[in-house]
């Protein structure tokens, strides 16, 4: 058999149960659900990771570390990616999230070095790596922390 030759068979889709539709169907009466409990009523049932009173999964296992609320998450752009504007431009980072080189300014840019850059630009960011600040003044452009 190959995968040109395979066809849809008569058990490919399978017909729904239905319940509730007399005792000769195998679903009537308590409709598959059995006598009583907690399964058996309207709107039954545990809520996920409920083990039966059992402390649960996500309880028992160890915890480790913290997080830092007070932690800065800077949007992060290559200096690859500043080639696109063109010479003596002053790249800002409402600039650069106009032009979609940054998803959002959150605490601040970060102008990071991989790449190269082959213009001079005035670039004002919130931080710079030490190799984004040489390739850019190499460039002969300016960097402006703000």
């Amino acid at each position: 058999m190959r995968l040109h030759e395979l066809t849809a068979g008569s058990k490919v889709k399978k017909s729904r149960k239905r319940r509730g539709r007399g005792m000769s169907s195998g679903l009537g009466k308590t409709s598959g659900k059995g006598h009583k409990g907690q399964n058996a009523r309207s709107g039954g049932g545990v809520r996920p990771g409920f083990e039966g009173g059992q402390t649960p999964m996500q309880k028992r296992l160890p915890k480790r570390g913290f997080t830092n609320v007070f932690k800065k998450q800077y949007s992060e752009v290559n200096i690859k990616s500043l080639n696109e504007f063109d010479k003596d431009t002053e790249v800002t980072p409402e600039l650069l999230l106009k032009e979609g080189l940054v998803k959002s300014i959150r605490n601040g840019v970060k102008v990071l070095g991989k790449g190269e850059l082959d213009k001079p630009l005035t670039v004002k960011a919130h931080k710079f790596s030490q190799q984004a600040k040489e390739k850019i003044e190499s460039a002969g452009g300016k960097v402006e922390v703000i």
